[in-house]
Formats: structure tokens, C-alpha cells, sequence
């Protein structure tokens, strides 16, 4: 384990200001409904736009570079402009993982490999360069590019690991989630009463609710037939997208998950 202290060496001069959230209730309710609007995105674009796998790829690849050109010109964290960066990216993640598989015949055990290795050294290379995955630090022009390589191989990784779940092992759309969210609930448990360290509590976390969000939306979307509630991709990525929509118009006006010492599940990390 990388030993954390929640704390990044003193820079001198005026303090920076960190351009991400902090891990409040509120982070991980639009996270979760990020990855199922990505899921339902991906989906929808994919068999409706006529766009084919490769042409969607490079559209919403285009759109997330725009949003994170403009999320690493911000000089702090804006709700307005991190979570389309996360909602995009969530999408990208998504057509990463079905490249591989839909279009390579990649099976996701090995995609899935692949992603959790390179997610390693994502981190061993952010922590050696920086001394610190504090997300209490994500200060620099660094230290956000290495948050930001997290985030897409989390997605790509949970992509993997929910379609192993749910469609090799066929589980099922609503007992993948379940079974997600029992995980997700194990890592808080184990952060909270085994003093599992917070960065990695957050970051397992943080890969466990791409498949559950994932499946949350395939379960409402899908036809009966297939397990789900035939709500559609439209309906559901609607439903969910008003709800971030509000959510972040209440964050930008309160603040309320701009990043404090001792906030919410994740205060060391």
C-alpha cells in the first residue's frame, strides 16, 4: 500500500486552489447517475445516431477534450464544469471497453487485465512524481492529468468488470447492482471500521460504482425480455441527467462539496 498522509509538500507563494470535489453524499449520488447516463449515452449513440462504434469514439472524445481544456484552464473547482468532464468521460471510458470487446473480440477478464494494470501505474507514476494521491491536493497541471488518466481507466475498468458480471457470468441487470452495492457498502465498512486507508477506499469505491451505475441503467432501459424495464435509453438517460442537472445547479450556488479538512467519507484522502 502507498503510504498517504493527506497532505502534498508546502508550495510557496499563494496557496493553490484544488480543482476537485470533495467526497460528499452528494459526489458519489451524481457519480453514480454520471456512469448510468454514460452507460445509456454510449448505448444510444452507438445503435441510433448511424455513427458506428469508431465515429461515436471520436465525436465524444472531441466533446471531453473541449471540457477538459476548459476544466484545466479553471483556476479551482466548478461543479458547471467537472461533472460534464465526468459524464464524458464515463462515456469515453465505456466505448474503450466495447472497442475491445465488441469490435476486437477482446474478452472482458483480459480487458479488464489490462485496465487494472495500467491504473497501477497511473498511480505508482502520480505518486512518485508527486509524493502524495492526496485529493486534497489536485493542484496542479500534474497532479489533475494523473486524476484525470484515474478516472478514465476506473471507467474503463469498471465497464469490464460490470459486463463480465452481468452478461458472462449472467447474473442479471438488477442482481449485478446489488451485488455492486454490497460491495461498495463492504469498502465503507472496511474504510470506517478497519481503517482502510482513504485513498484507496475512494478509488475502490470509485471503480465499483461505474458497473453499478451501469447496471442501475441497463436495468431500466432494457426490454423486459432481456432482464430490464423497457423504460429505454431516452426516458432513462433524461430522468437521471435532470436529476444531475439539478444537483450540480445546487452545488454551484452552495458550495457545499467544495473540499474541507474534515469532510464526509474520504477526510485523508
Amino acid at each position: 500500500m502507498v503510504p498517504v498522509a493527506g497532505q502534498a509538500p508546502a508550495s510557496r507563494g499563494r496557496p493553490r486552489r484544488n480543482k476537485v470535489p470533495g467526497v460528499t453524499v452528494h459526489f458519489w449520488i451524481i457519480k453514480v447517475l454520471c456512469t448510468t447516463v454514460g452507460e445509456t449515452a454510449a448505448d444510444l449513440l452507438n445503435e441510433k445516431a448511424g455513427l458506428g462504434l469508431t465515429g461515436v469514439s471520436v465525436l465524444m472524445s472531441a466533446l471531453l477534450a473541449v471540457v477538459l481544456l476548459v476544466q484545466f484552464r479553471s483556476s479551482a473547482y466548478r461543479p458547471g464544469v467537472y461533472w460534464p468532464a465526468v459524464a464524458l468521460i464515463s462515456v469515453v471510458g465505456t466505448l474503450i471497453s466495447d472497442h475491445l470487446t465488441d469490435a476486437m473480440g477482446v474478452p472482458p477478464e483480459t480487458s479488464g487485465t489490462v485496465f487494472a494494470l495500467v491504473l497501477a501505474v497511473v498511480f505508482v507514476l502520480w505518486y512518485r512524481r508527486e509524493r502524495t494521491l492526496s485529493l486534497h491536493h489536485v493542484d496542479t497541471a500534474g497532479r489533475e492529468s494523473f486524476y484525470w488518466l484515474a478516472v478514465l481507466f476506473t471507467f474503463a475498468l469498471g465497464t469490464a468488470a460490470g459486463d463480465l458480471v452481468s452478461e458472462r457470468i449472467d447474473v442479471g441487470y438488477w442482481l449485478s447492482a446489488v451485488l455492486f452495492a454490497a460491495a461498495i457498502a463492504a469498502v465503507a465498512i472496511a474504510h470506517f471500521a478497519l481503517d482502510l486507508d482513504a485513498v484507496w477506499s475512494f478509488w475502490i469505491a470509485y471503480v465499483l460504482t461505474r458497473p453499478l451505475g451501469a447496471s442501475i441503467g441497463d436495468y431500466l432501459s432494457r426490454p423486459t425480455g432481456d432482464g430490464g424495464l423497457a423504460l429505454g435509453t431516452v426516458v432513462t438517460g433524461a430522468l437521471f441527467l435532470a436529476v444531475i442537472l439539478a444537483l450540480v445547479v445546487h452545488l454551484s450556488v452552495t458550495r457545499r462539496d467544495a473540499i474541507e479538512p474534515e469532510r464526509a467519507w474520504g477526510r485523508a484522502a
